[in-house]
């Protein structure tokens, strides 16, 4: 059957972990992506070995029990179905189609994006073998970290609390990182690998590690038509598998059964979620005061428009993000279960996000203006609590609960 799976895929063509301090990035084209190609089935890989640690798993949700990890991944007989075949209709047009920044040589596959779920949740990609990109973005919590800040490898914190990884692909500007440093997303897989913190890796360790480890081979090529391991290659498929993890399973989601446009959110809205609609900016033409959120938050993907300057401080010192504290922010689809929130995770709850951007804004020099007043300082909300409790029901509209269970995007090195 692996015969029959390289020939019939072929090559395909020559995550976001935690933020360092900024360093050289180099530039990737992004061009528009061509048709995806049908998938043929897999194979499994060599069987898998279970091995109980006896302590908390490493990765995941580390509230739970010790779970049985398995010296190789355990994958489903038949490929996964990581393409755009079950996307709707409202993510392939308009502003949120046009934000997609996948490139032209490298869309998602299905083996491309099944190697880069067992390198995503591959704790060998670590110098010591105890930390995978899952470690700091766990599905259970929308691939995030619920930590203010994650560990490392040799257990260093990391500068920066871990972005949420829902939507990533739809992001027009194509830059990731708190603070945009990686060009590309193929660009920014590679980065926590070869940081002295997150990983402590080197690509050449890392190829030649991977090499060496007999499931790989098959893998990579099935994906790229030979089982050669290059750092290129691997961060292809990472890019691939974190791509796919679109968010279209939501209460908000719903509104649009039957490819409606508009979207009939009465059929599915309380009133009080309604009025958190019209509050965020997406109401249409409901009455009711509106707060303008969409403006940065806009697209039914709820994905950043830009970076920003949103007055979290006065001073000029400390972490200036991409310059003038301007920072990227990651889609708001899955919200209401990755806290802590900003790239430092200073607010502990939605509640302190929607009262800061209610009263606490400060006038940094750099604010954005869509957060002044027509004098220049700092918008003032003047929310009621009635106002404040509807913002915060449309935000839990946002939560996809089929995404952080999904099969697809769960650790294959979990026996199951």
């Amino acid at each position: 059957m692996l015969a029959a799976l390289m020939a019939a895929s072929g090559p395909i063509g020559t995550a976001e972990a935690q933020e360092r301090p900024p360093r050289p990035d180099s530039v990737r084209p992004t061009r528009p992506r061509p048709p995806e190609p049908p998938q043929p089935p897999t194979v499994q890989p060599p069987a898998p070995q279970p091995t109980n640690t006896g302590t908390t798993d490493t990765i995941g949700d580390t509230t739970q029990p010790p779970a049985t990890r398995l010296e190789a991944p355990q994958l489903p007989d038949v490929l996964l179905n990581y393409t755009d075949a079950t996307l709707p209709a409202y993510y392939r047009r308009g502003r949120l189609a046009d934000a997609d920044n996948t490139p032209e040589d490298n869309p998602i596959t299905n083996t491309g994006a099944t190697l880069g779920r067992v390198l995503f949740y591959d704790v060998k990609l670590s110098a010591n073998d105890t930390v995978s990109c899952a470690s700091c973005h766990q599905q259970a919590n929308g691939f995030s970290d619920p930590a203010t800040l994650s560990t490392g490898f040799d257990g260093g914190q990391t500068a920066r609390h871990s972005m949420s990884l829902a939507n990533a692909r739809f992001y027009e500007r194509g830059h990731f990182f708190w603070d945009e440093r990686a060009e590309t997303l193929e660009d920014q897989v590679l980065m926590p690998v070869q940081d002295s913190v997150e990983m402590g890796m080197t690509l050449i360790e890392l190829e030649t590690k991977l090499q060496a480890t007999d499931y790989y081979g098959p893998l990579f090529e099935a994906a790229f038509g030979s089982d050669t391991v290059t750092s290129d290659r691997i961060a292809k498929a990472l890019a691939q598998f974190v791509r796919a993890m679109t968010s279209t399973n939501t209460r908000y989601d719903s509104a649009f059964t039957g490819g409606g446009n508009p979207p009939d959110f009465e059929a599915v809205f309380t009133p009080q979620e309604i009025q958190g609609l019209v509050l965020f900016g997406q109401g249409g033409d409901r009455a009711g005061r509106t707060l303008g959120c969409a403006a940065c938050h806009g697209t039914p993907g709820h994905i950043a428009d830009d970076i920003h300057n949103n007055g979290l401080d006065i001073t000029v010192t400390g972490d200036d993000g991409a310059g003038d504290k301007r920072f990227k922010a990651p889609s708001l689809r899955n919200i209401a279960v990755t806290a802590p929130y900003m790239h430092d995770g200073r607010f502990e709850t939605l509640e302190e996000v929607i009262e800061f951007y209610n009263s606490g804004v400060q006038p940094s020099p750099n604010l954005d203006q869509r957060l002044r007043r027509p004098g220049g300082q700092p918008r003032r909300l003047n929310m009621t609590q009635a106002e404040k409790d509807a913002l915060l029901a449309f935000l839990n509209t946002l939560t996809d609960e089929s995404l952080l269970v999904d099969e697809r995007f769960s650790d294959p090195f979990i026996a199951h």
